[in-house]
């Protein structure tokens, strides 16, 4: 098995890019409901990943601005606490099982580190969970 089983590709995954802003980043995590998403290069390289806690410090550090400040502040000027760690697409199963017990989703990229999706820990979950129940 490889990790091309598990892979959300990127056009099925909400994303955000460098040249967001901060509003356009809000916004896009309220109208899909996440928690955590993926923040890219315009060149399509995965940098790391913005959550509600970056965006959360960084609103009470500037004692929660009004939105429309937010229109003008890129995405790349929140300071990110912990960025999921990215595998490549060759990596190992027991590489991916690592990261999936600590992080939501895994970023997949290429050898370039061009980001081609996620894999979910959800995902994996159902695929043991069916694979448990099927020995049972």
């Amino acid at each position: 098995m490889n990790i091309l089983f598990f892979l959300t590709p990127k056009e099925d995954v909400a994303h955000v890019e460098e040249t967001d802003t901060m509003r356009q980043v809000l916004e896009k995590m309220e109208h899909h409901g996440y928690t955590a998403i993926p923040l890219l290069s315009v060149e399509g390289k995965y940098i790391g990943t913005i959550t509600e806690g970056d965006l959360l410090w960084f609103l009470k550090d500037r004692n929660f601005p009004d939105l429309k400040l937010l229109e003008d502040m890129p995405i790349t000027s929140i300071e990110r606490r912990r960025d999921n760690k990215a595998v490549k697409i060759d990596e190992s199963m027991e590489n991916l099982f690592d990261k999936v017990m600590n992080q939501n989703f895994v970023p997949v990229v290429d050898d370039k580190k061009v980001f081609i999706g996620i894999v979910t820990r959800k995902d994996v979950l159902a695929y043991l969970g069916k694979k448990a129940a099927a020995q049972a």
